[in-house]
């Protein structure tokens, strides 16, 4: 199976080129077919190879960051089986939604109700830290 069809290649080419850094919706889904490992990929760098977006190995961590075109291609799972594509995915939501999703979850999920919740959750300011009181209370 061709992992990345021509028009996928010159969207993520797109994505990558962008002057500013854009939370770009996936375009692409790769998954090993005989195991955990599941790629949602928005980017693909001039160089041709390395690709960005969210990567899931299976071991409860996704995390945002690159992979290699011609290291998912090499792979040969159980069964001698390759990565493949989703050929019925279609991306709905910024890679920033995805990944809060998945943090939640341990693992990249498209299940509507968790990523709604997350792009909810997002979409309110809010901050980690408690407001600065000490200040007040020395005054």
């Amino acid at each position: 199976m061709i992992l990345i069809t021509d028009d996928l290649c010159a969207q993520l080419l797109a994505n990558g080129a962008a002057d500013k850094e854009n939370d770009h919706v996936p375009v692409l889904k790769l998954f090993d077919p005989t195991g955990p490992a599941t790629w949602l990929l928005t980017e693909l760098d001039m160089d041709g190879d390395t690709l960005f977006g969210l990567c899931d190995l299976g071991f409860g961590f996704p995390e945002l960051g690159n992979v290699s075109l011609a290291e998912l291609e090499s792979v040969k799972g159980r069964l001698g089986l390759g990565i493949e594509r989703d050929l019925y995915f279609q991306g709905r939501f910024p890679l920033s939604v995805y990944a809060e999703a998945a943090r939640h979850s341990g693992h990249i999920t498209e299940e509507e109700r968790l990523l709604q919740q997350a792009a909810d959750g997002l979409a309110k300011p809010h901050s980690e830290l408690p407001p600065d009181t000490a200040e007040q209370t020395r005054r």
